[in-house]
């Protein structure tokens, strides 16, 4: 089978909440597959979520160090794309690349490729960034808690508007003057736009769901775009 493409997709943690998450994961492990049958192969950036978040609380509480903490996180976000591939079967690569070198052998298999984050102290965010860069991906696709890229954490802000379209320079600016409260940070920090800046990768920020991951992947225009 020849791919025609590869698609970076960051998923966000809280599709691997363990509470409910056997349907929500089996979903985007059909439409994963999907894209492989038509040529479009993934490479799945999975999130640490909540559950990341209880065991660095916890291990902040025993006196563990910050990169000790960012290695546990590394850890949990693993553990969520070893589920994805599972749910994925044969049509998964069937191990967890952990580093940049081994995304890029993963990927000659043809297959849908999952990850978890690769180096301490970095965003899934980065991770992703710097993986279209080195597999020469068509599109990163940033699947989030919210819509898009609004001018204010839209969660805490009623009165937020969703950006359309913004260029990396334009978000810069914004994340230098503290425009966006902490909340929104992890939608795409500055190292994920620098890397986005160099290489042009195309980038949209979407609301998570396999509905629309699907519509980008077809060329609807939903979620934010980011022009490098």
């Amino acid at each position: 089978m020849s791919i025609k493409r590869r698609v970076v997709v960051k998923l966000s943690g809280s599709i691997f909440d363990l509470d409910d998450c056997v349907e929500r994961i089996r979903g985007y492990a059909d439409l994963f597959k999907e894209m492989i049958n038509n040529n479009t192969q993934a490479v799945v950036v999975a999130g640490g979520g909540k559950e990341a978040r209880r065991y660095i609380d916890t291990a902040r509480i025993f006196g563990a160090d910050e990169s000790s903490l960012d290695e546990l996180g590394l850890e949990i976000s693993r553990l969520n794309a070893r589920l994805l591939i599972y749910a994925m079967g044969n049509s998964a690569y069937p191990y967890v690349p952990r580093d940049l070198q081994e995304v890029s052998i993963a990927v000659e298999s043809n297959k849908a490729v999952v990850t978890g984050g690769l180096h301490p102290g970095q965003s899934t965010n980065a991770t992703s960034a710097l993986i279209a860069e080195r597999i020469k991906a068509s599109m990163f696709i940033n699947a989030t808690d919210v819509d898009g890229i609004y001018t204010a954490d839209p969660r805490i802000n009623k009165d937020a508007k969703l950006i359309k379209r913004v260029s990396v320079k334009e978000l810069l600016t914004m994340l230098m003057n503290e425009k966006f409260n902490a909340g929104t940070y992890e939608l795409m920090d500055i190292v994920a736009l620098k890397i986005i800046e160099r290489s042009k990768i195309p980038t949209r920020v979407i609301k998570a769901s396999v509905e629309n991951i699907r519509l980008v992947i077809d060329g609807y225009d939903i979620g934010t775009q980011i022009l490098p």
